[in-house]
């Protein structure tokens, strides 16, 4: 006749998930009232992690913030603009060569695209470190742009007051301009200067229209700076062969665009005689393509960075297991009069687990907020900072992260405790 069997053996699995559960829930209260009873401590143990989470969240939502108005900037020019640029291979670059978009180029463009939208010439007299302007016995450097009438409706940027260049003022030549508002504050100039004249490069030109304000980006005013008629461009220009220019095309037929791309390349590929192996000496793009590459660099940015950063997470979990350490040694009585009740090994071990990764978790938890805090304080501080961005990602890898670290470096301590022998352990004085 067999042996009945013991109440234990005949437990279903259900009750002994159960038990498992109730052990695991136990060890966790207890754990949790490890920390409730040492404050301070605690405080001190997370510390490493809240620096180290901050440290991260605040990098990557400056960075992320950042992203996000320069995109938004490209956004403005719409979805159905093309952008032509000249390019140069950063090697050429580094020989001091410089490729450029030349007047040939642009009519070549408008001669044999102009029936699919507006195309709007731009470029810069004086290159990207502007020019020099002056009214009265004030003097300040700005960025001059010489773009035709149609160049406000494809950026999507208006005068506040007065009004834009126009087709008369290219065709007459007329000597005007509009300005940014920085550029008005700079020159200490009335809030309405229409008619006033300010001096450039030995040219006298008249105040039109003051364009609408967009505020600061990275510390740099967008308002400063001056718009001119093409041809006084041309004009005012010091050497006509360092002549650049950027063509935008607002294509009427949006479903076109991917075409428009491939032809407008071959065009100019053709106009500029390169071999099939050679490099574009220029770049067509649309705004989406404008967003992406600025969006994959101050991504790559984010994760060199954040990773860089997320280092000093690994620094936390050696605190995390020294504090740990200490406070196995002095809880050393404690953990043998557990295990003189009868406390099995692996609920010491699982206790001091749970008690390092609720440590760690917190500290990652308390560093999202103060990253995000910093984040908010560095907008208030760094004029043209724009507001952080936190992506929804970098708290997720964060706490994730400091989970793990708590996990790992919480092992030592853990094993230490549960190895202790039961009889030393009540001795331990």
């Amino acid at each position: 006749m067999p042996a009945p069997d013991h109440p234990a053996r005949r437990q279903d699995p259900v009750g002994r998930e159960l038990t498992r559960m109730g052990m695991v829930l136990q060890c966790l209260l207890l754990a949790l009232d490890s920390i409730r009873a040492r404050p301070l401590r605690s405080v001190i143990t997370s510390l490493g992690i809240v620096v180290s989470v901050a440290s991260v969240i605040a990098v990557v939502s400056i960075i992320q913030g950042l992203s996000y108005s320069v995109i938004r900037n490209f956004e403005g020019l719409g979805t159905n603009v093309l952008t032509i640029q000249s390019s140069t291979p950063f090697r050429e670059q580094l020989l001091g060569q410089s490729n450029r978009l030349q007047m040939k180029d642009y009519l070549l463009i408008k001669a044999k695209f102009g029936d699919i939208g507006r195309i709007v010439p731009s470029f810069a007299p004086f290159g990207q470190f502007g020019a020099r302007i002056s009214s009265g016995a004030e003097t300040n450097q700005t960025r001059m742009l010489a773009a035709t009438a149609t160049y406000k409706d494809t950026i999507r940027v208006f005068p506040r007051i007065g009004r834009f260049v126009t087709d008369s003022d290219n065709r007459s030549a007329r000597q005007v301009c509009v300005i940014g508002e920085q550029v008005r504050k700079n020159l200490k100039l009335p809030a309405n200067p229409i008619g006033q004249f300010v001096e450039v490069g030995g040219f006298s030109l008249k105040i039109v229209g003051i364009m609408e304000t967009r505020g600061d980006l990275l510390g740099i005013s967008q308002d400063d700076y001056m718009v001119v008629p093409f041809a006084i461009g041309q004009r005012i220009m010091p050497n006509e062969s360092l002549q650049d220019i950027t063509i935008l095309i607002d294509v009427t037929d949006l479903s076109r665009l991917g075409e428009l791309q491939r032809r407008i390349e071959g065009t100019l590929r053709q106009a500029h005689a390169l071999s099939p192996g050679q490099d574009d000496d220029f770049r067509v793009q649309t705004a989406q393509q404008l967003t992406k590459s600025v969006s994959s660099v101050t991504d790559s940015i984010t994760y060199v960075l954040g990773g860089v950063v997320g280092i000093s997470l690994l620094v936390g979990g050696i605190g995390i297991m020294n504090i740990m350490l200490v406070s196995v040694t002095e809880r050393t009585r404690e953990i043998g009069i557990c295990k003189a009740l009868g406390a099995p090994r692996h609920v010491i071990l699982l206790q001091f687990l749970l008690e390092a990764v609720i440590l760690s978790l917190m500290g990652g938890v308390t560093g999202v907020f103060a990253g995000w805090i910093i984040g908010l304080l560095g907008t208030l501080f760094i004029p043209g900072l724009p507001p952080p961005m936190i992506p929804g990602w970098s708290i997720g890898l964060s706490l994730a992260f400091s989970t793990m670290v708590g996990l790992l470096f919480g092992v030592i301590p853990a094993a230490k405790a549960s190895d202790l022998d039961p009889l030393a352990a009540l001795r331990y004085e």
